[in-house]
């Protein structure tokens, strides 16, 4: 091994990584297994719901047959658990044999003819985090062409059983193995997860030069909890993650829970307004044969889809946090347009929440303001005040259309705003 830290070492730095696969360009969009169905593999007791290649294929049917991949669901990602124990006479990572009776490249050829693309996921350790074989630096070379060769989409890469050093050789290594093959392969790194995340450990720089998207944190989990805390992180330490978001090179934080069993629908709405807020990736990790039509609505809402797909590509910032326990959120969009998110952590009763869009640093003129959750337009200048009804632990989001001469948000960093709303008696027009 020492010896092959050696060599991978000097091709690292005498090499210059750039990923340059023009995948990605708006933040990913598609199914990903693990949150619900984990390494369930049992397929004796448990045909239905066991990582197999039947659950792929009845995930791929449902994005291809309702309504799913026509809004931008279009990956369907295996996660850890897939393979067998060991690896083939060529050294070549292989499937489970009765769980993936047909192999990963028939798989692949069944989402590409549905219009689908396929994920798949490995581990840079010496096993993956569910104890299934690794891609150890030896390795990567040989599995990124098996995954070329099998023509699949895109490639997780996790960190399980790595230290630091074979973590900062091997994830720019793949990036440069995965770009050899010639296939394009969306890659996405969890290196920064096991790094803590932020500056100075982690180089979003460097990371923006060699993966797609990053997972940062903590794996999410079926609660509301879990949402909140991930939303805490990410807006509390937004200075350093905001600015390393942009086209083909996205903050990942992790996966849509809607239709699972943790979140109540506006706690659904309230992920998918702030993962559209981020410009994160959305991939649903549920059910798609048994999720309620109330949150496929969530999920397919095109106005949500359209924000979080915006090709300007800026993910946006938590721009006021109220004493009242509403908390503002803001992105900037393509044609002089904006996002806003107002958000209660209140857990009583529905706030009624006053401002005006001047007070949140909006220039002067006329807007146009469409609730993206109820349809409902109005017009309204920046100098009127507004109230919106928020449900507990539930947002409104507003898409904000602004005059066509306006710079229309001059955002002030570490702005915070300390509940007038609440102390004074102001006008209001209801939309």
């Amino acid at each position: 091994m020492h010896f092959f830290l050696l060599v991978f070492s000097c091709a690292l730095y005498g090499s210059t990584f750039a990923l340059n696969n023009g995948l990605m360009r708006t933040p990913p969009m598609g199914w990903l297994a693990w949150e619900r169905f984990r390494c369930d593999i049992d397929c004796q007791n448990d045909p239905k719901n066991c990582i197999s290649e039947n659950l792929f294929i009845d995930m791929a049917d449902r994005l291809s047959e309702d309504g799913w991949r026509e809004l931008g669901y279009v990956y369907v990602n295996i996660d850890d658990c897939w393979s067998s124990m060991e690896r083939d006479e060529n050294g070549r990572l292989q499937p489970d044999p009765k769980r993936f009776p047909g192999g990963i490249h028939k798989l692949a050829r069944y989402m590409h003819d549905r219009g689908l693309k396929l994920g798949i996921y490995g581990d840079m350790g010496t096993h993956t985090c569910g104890g299934y074989p690794g891609t150890t630096l030896d390795k990567i070379q040989i599995d990124a062409q098996t995954f070329a060769d099998w023509e699949v989409d895109m490639f997780k890469f996790d960190g399980c059983y790595s230290n630091s050093t074979e973590q900062e050789l091997g994830y720019p290594l793949m990036s440069k193995a995965l770009n050899a093959t010639g296939r394009p392969i969306g890659y996405s790194c969890s290196w920064p997860a096991y790094r803590g995340g932020l500056p100075p450990k982690v180089n979003y720089t460097q990371l923006g030069e060699i993966c797609n998207l990053w997972r940062n944190y903590d794996d999410i989990q079926d609660s509301w909890d879990s949402v909140l805390t991930i939303i805490d992180w990410f807006f509390d330490n937004q200075d350093a993650l905001q600015p390393a978001a942009g086209p083909g090179r996205w903050n990942d934080p992790d996966m849509l829970i809607i239709g699972d069993f943790g979140l109540s629908l506006d706690q659904s709405r309230s992920q998918m307004a702030i993962w559209a807020i981020m410009a994160a990736p959305l991939f649903m990790s549920n059910d798609l044969r048994t999720i309620s039509s109330e949150a496929r609505n969530i999920l397919q809402n095109k106005m949500v889809i359209s924000i979080n797909q915006d090709p300007m590509g800026m993910a946006g910032r938590r721009i006021l946090k109220e004493k009242s326990g509403i908390e503002v959120f803001w992105r900037s969009l393509s044609n002089n347009a904006s996002a806003l998110v107002f958000f209660s952590r209140r857990t009583d009763m529905p706030y009624r929440y006053t401002s005006s869009l001047r007070q949140l640093n909006f220039t002067a003129g006329s807007y146009k303001i469409v609730d993206v959750f109820t349809g409902k337009m109005a017009s309204l200048k920046d100098s009127t005040d507004f109230v919106v009804s928020v449900n507990p632990t539930g947002v409104v989001m507003w898409y904000v259309s602004a005059p066509a001469r306006a710079n229309f948000y001059h955002l002030r960093r570490g702005q915070e705003a300390h509940g007038f709303a609440e102390e004074n008696n102001i006008p209001h027009v209801f939309l």
